[in-house]
């Protein structure tokens, strides 16, 4: 039997940005591979380059040079009908901005790739209501955003995320708009999904966050520094453990 290939596969990406003198080189030759069920934090600083790779990764943009593979599918080879078709089935995008849409409920909003899919109204209603429940928000299915705190309204955009199946979970800075006691709830539900199998590929800049992560990838200057495999640090991280035993 055939081997599944990586759920992410960037040989050689480069993207410049501007000609000339004024060239500005974002991704200088990055290769990666993140096979199926792996755990990744990809981390740098401002202008190290990585949100330009997860815009690659995320089917947002396209390398300059170099091939990127999703789940097998060489993305490059996609005309924006295909690629639209191939970001909403394969990936499944988290926030820092939670990007809901305003005066639609939570169910509403986790509905919507769904939708987009053409998933008929009943089957995706109930798979809907799966993917709240399982990030504990059961009882706000009818809550608009501005009726949820901050850390709920991450968890609704991890169940839009989750809803659709997707072979990746790529999530953008997703703590960066939380409380510490958000930050431990939203890291928990990454912990748990991590240990059932799905791929998750975390952008963040903070050494806490991606230390729950099995795998840590650095960028500098546009090129991998570091690529290392740890043990995942399991339970809050620091700060908000010392926030937690505050508030007993």
């Amino acid at each position: 039997m055939t081997p599944a290939p990586p759920v992410l596969d960037v040989r050689g990406a480069t993207k410049v940005y501007g000609t000339g003198d004024t060239a500005v080189h974002a991704l200088r030759g990055v290769s990666m591979t993140v096979e199926r069920g792996e755990y990744v934090a990809i981390m740098g600083t401002s202008g190290s380059g990585k949100s330009t790779l997860m815009n690659i990764v995320g089917c947002l943009d396209i390398p300059t040079d170099g091939r990127y593979l999703l789940d097998g599918t060489d993305v490059g080879s996609l005309d924006e009908r295909r690629l639209s078709i191939l970001r909403n089935r394969k990936i499944g995008f988290i926030f820092q901005s939670f990007n809901l849409i305003p005066r639609m409920s939570a169910l509403a909003n986790v509905e919507l790739p769904l939708a987009y899919g053409g998933v008929k109204t009943a089957d995706r209603r109930l798979r809907a209501e799966a993917a709240l429940a399982r990030v504990g928000l059961a009882d706000r299915v009818d809550h608009e955003p501005n009726e949820l705190s901050g850390g709920q309204q991450q968890r609704v955009a991890v169940a839009r995320a989750l809803v659709t199946a997707p072979a990746l979970l790529l999530a953008d800075e997703p703590t960066g708009n939380l409380d510490t006691r958000s930050t431990a709830d939203l890291l928990g539900i990454l912990d748990r999904l991590s240990t059932t199998g799905r791929t998750i590929v975390l952008i963040t800049h903070e050494d806490e966050v991606a230390a729950r992560a099995k795998r840590v990838i650095r960028l500098v200057d546009g090129q991998v520094t570091e690529d290392r495999r740890h043990a995942r640090v399991d339970g809050p991280p620091p700060a908000a453990a010392q926030a937690m035993e505050g508030a007993r």
